[in-house]
């Protein structure tokens, strides 16, 4: 599928969301379960967006994500606090 959305994985992001205790299937289920888009940044020339959304066990995650070569590239994801 064109459209299917492609993933940017590697030991750095892993660990980012490992910190987390949130595996990176996790932030991808998140992805696919269409999260709110909360906020776009510029971080050091890069486009960085802070996104909430929810697991397919009701987890609720605030993804912060960037796109590297088409591909969805986590930076970190944790938890919502109330």
């Amino acid at each position: 599928m064109e459209d299917e959305i492609q993933f940017d994985w590697d030991a750095d992001n892993r660990l980012h969301l490992a910190a987390h205790s949130v595996p990176p299937e996790e932030f991808e289920q998140v992805m696919w379960n269409e999260p709110v888009d909360l906020e776009y940044q510029n971080v050091k020339a890069e486009d960085r967006y802070r996104s909430v959304g929810l697991t397919n066990s009701v987890r609720i995650l605030v993804l912060v994500w960037t796109g590297r070569a088409n591909r969805v590239r986590a930076v970190t994801a944790p938890e919502a606090e109330n």
